[in-house]
């Protein structure tokens, strides 16, 4: 997501009937994120010659600021997570922390990868997992792992065990699954971010300052210009004192632009962005937290985890399970199995 950036302040006058016109304070602007720019002829992937790997579809580190900003989107990802896992009898082959790591950059950034730590005769004897943000692809099929300084770290497809989610562009790289909600998680951060604003600005959405006495001269204006400009922050034009001898009693009017109370979809937005997050991670909202409007109601949260649980967590424990024990030189003795109520 870009940073937002100000305007500069505008100015303009008429020389011919002395009017004189600025504005103060700035604009946000914001470049919208094009959630679907994964999806074109090449499979949203480029080739990076000077780094020699393929980069993702979608941009990683957005991903993840992603799950941070939005109130249903990340916890939605841990709790999955949490839920699949659950359903995993581990073996001494693989850490709860890093099967737990693998499913949270599955369900993330559309894959994940462990890999294979050997023994003096080159026995897998553990599976640590790699983070999805710094994992990467080349030509060959071998995996680098950027370092934050230096060369990035070199490991042949056969000591990595890459589990993604499909994509019928490429293959080369896993899409997540929530991908159709991606622009509903900005939305609810932006109605957040606005309203944030809106309170810090004084709780208003700005005004103009509308000026006829013929006494105030350029000086005057001058001084009140920057007395505007020097009020910006939390709580201003709280109070702003205005001397103008000789002034007409109407010389000076503040005409407000707008007014959130008239009309305000806060709430609005962020109840429907909600739902569509929910809906985008196929999760129920009666285990989600999120508190039913007026007499409605969720139904019974043990039939739904039990649901949930048959239809999305079991699969995805399965799925794991299955290509874990699916490698070569994963050792019988090693393999994981469903837990027992699982089953």
């Amino acid at each position: 997501m870009d940073s937002t950036s100000s305007l500069t302040t505008q100015e303009n006058t008429n020389n011919e009937n002395g009017t004189v016109a600025f504005s103060f304070g700035g604009i946000d602007t914001a470049s919208p994120f094009d959630m679907l720019n994964c999806i074109d002829d090449a499979g949203g992937i480029l080739y990076d010659e000077m780094n020699e790997y393929w980069v993702p579809p979608l941009d990683r580190e957005m991903l993840l600021k992603l799950s941070k900003t939005n109130p249903q989107h990340g916890p939605i990802v841990f709790s999955r997570r949490n839920m699949a896992c659950e359903q995993i009898a581990l073996s001494p082959l693989l850490k709860r922390a890093d099967l737990e790591a693998l499913v949270f950059n599955y369900l993330l950034f559309g894959d994940g990868a462990l890999l294979k730590i050997r023994d003096h005769l080159k026995r897998v004897i553990g599976l640590v997992s790699l983070s999805s943000l710094w994992l990467r692809r080349d030509k060959e099929g071998n995996f680098k792992y950027l370092q934050r300084s230096g060369e990035p770290k070199t490991y042949k497809a056969t000591d990595i065990i890459f589990m993604s989610q499909y994509d019928p562009y490429q293959q080369i790289y896993g899409v997540p699954d929530y991908i159709g909600g991606l622009q509903s998680s900005m939305l609810n951060n932006d109605a957040t971010l606005f309203r944030r604003k809106y309170y810090k600005n004084g709780a208003h959405c700005g005004f103009i300052f509308y000026a006829t006495d013929p006494n105030l001269d350029a000086d005057k204006e001058k001084e009140l210009e920057d007395s505007m400009k020097k009020s910006k922050g939390v709580g201003n034009f709280s109070s702003l004192f205005v001397n103008i001898p000789n002034g007409k009693p109407d010389g000076i009017k503040i005409i407000p632009v707008g007014d959130i109370a008239t009309k305000d979809d806060f709430s609005t937005i962020k109840s429907v962005t909600a739902q569509d997050m929910l809906n985008a991670h196929r999760f129920p909202a009666g285990l989600a937290g999120i508190i039913p409007s007026g007499a409605a109601n969720f139904g019974d949260p043990l039939k739904a985890d039990e649901t949930y649980k048959k239809n999305e967590s079991i699969p995805l424990a399965r799925a794991v399970i299955e290509l874990i024990n699916g490698d070569s030189e994963i050792q019988a003795k090693y393999h994981l199995k469903l837990v027992a109520t699982a089953v």
